[in-house]
């Protein structure tokens, strides 16, 4: 079985390492764990109110440190708890829904699973959701866990 689980770092894609953590998955079941970036892009018009370059790509960095944070730790639980789960990690740059999607794809995952963050209707209207967008698009099972 080939399992996808997406993460942030967030205490809801923690529960969702949890869930996978937790259950007895068949023989050589392999889980990749991915965590999106995106990358801060400001433009050279906000240069006047005191935003450089630099700061953009600290933030960049930043950004990736993250990202990279939220797959090795998710890595770590996943062995602790289940040390029978192969793991693999990646981080990508990309908007987290089309991310995911398309590593999924890559990956030909049986099971995507994702955490919740669960926002509310105007939130979700307006930023939209990775877990919902996942759920929508994706060509194989989601499981979204609630915190």
């Amino acid at each position: 079985m080939k399992i996808l689980l997406a993460t942030d770092g967030s205490t809801h894609s923690k529960a969702a390492v949890e869930e996978v953590a937790r259950r007895p998955f068949p023989p050589n079941t392999i889980v990749r764990i991915i965590s999106a970036y995106e990358r801060i892009a400001l433009i050279a018009a906000m240069s006047p109110m005191g935003v450089s370059q630099e700061y953009s790509a600290e933030a960049d960095l930043q950004a990736l440190k993250a990202a990279e944070n939220a797959a090795e730790n998710a890595q770590k639980v996943l062995y602790n708890k289940n040390p029978a789960l192969t793991t693999t990690t990646i981080v990508i740059e990309g908007s987290p829904k089309s991310v995911i999607l398309k590593e999924a794809e890559t990956f030909h995952a049986d099971l995507i699973v994702v955490g919740s963050h669960g926002l509310g209707v105007v939130e979700r209207f307006l930023l939209g959701s990775v877990s919902q967008a996942v759920a929508l698009h994706a060509k194989c099972s989601v499981e979204i866990v609630r915190r």
